[in-house]
């Protein structure tokens, strides 16, 4: 009997070794966006040379040993200014400098910069905004595909699960 144990007890100890866990977001206390401090930020820098944005904000993250994350988005976005504004909740900002470097990258109208996520692989006009790339720098490579587009209803999401959505992706 005991050795019919071994095996799955051995599994689940792999399993939640701290080498393969995921950080953990720290507690949010705005429950809900209307929670945010007002005005919510205007994040874009609609004048930012975005290729060269991109490739120091890589170089630093592969530096740091962190991951990159790429924030595609307006400042006519809604979505787009509840996000920068959890972003900057001061229980939060300091997880996010932890573990990532963080660009933000204007598309205007959807026609601006639209070869940031082509160089990732995203052909075509983006489903949405905001749109969060997080990179392995070292590999240049996108690691959340099937997910680049979670956050575009930000305003409908409570501050606490999207804080949980961005440690998925912490290196």
């Amino acid at each position: 009997m005991i050795k019919s144990l071994a095996y799955p007890l051995f599994a689940v100890a792999l399993l939640a070794s701290p080498a393969t866990a995921v950080p953990q977001a720290p507690r949010i206390s705005a429950a809900t966006v209307n929670d945010l401090p007002q005005p919510l930020p205007f994040p874009y820098d609609e004048q930012a040379d975005a290729q060269a944005a991109v490739a120091k904000a890589r170089a630093q993250a592969k530096r740091e040993h962190k991951r990159l994350l790429i924030d595609l988005g307006g400042n006519w976005c809604l979505d787009c200014r509840v996000l920068a504004g959890i972003m900057e909740l001061p229980e939060l900002q300091p997880f996010l400098d932890r573990h990532f470097v963080i660009v933000k990258v204007d598309i205007g109208r959807y026609d601006k910069n639209g070869d940031i996520a082509g160089h990732y692989g995203i052909a075509g006009r983006l489903d949405g905004v905001p749109a969060l790339l997080a990179v392995d720098p070292v590999r240049d490579r996108l690691l959340n595909r099937d997910k680049l587009f979670a956050l575009a209803d930000a305003r409908h999401m409570t501050p606490q699960g999207l804080a949980d959505w961005l440690a998925q992706w912490a290196a």
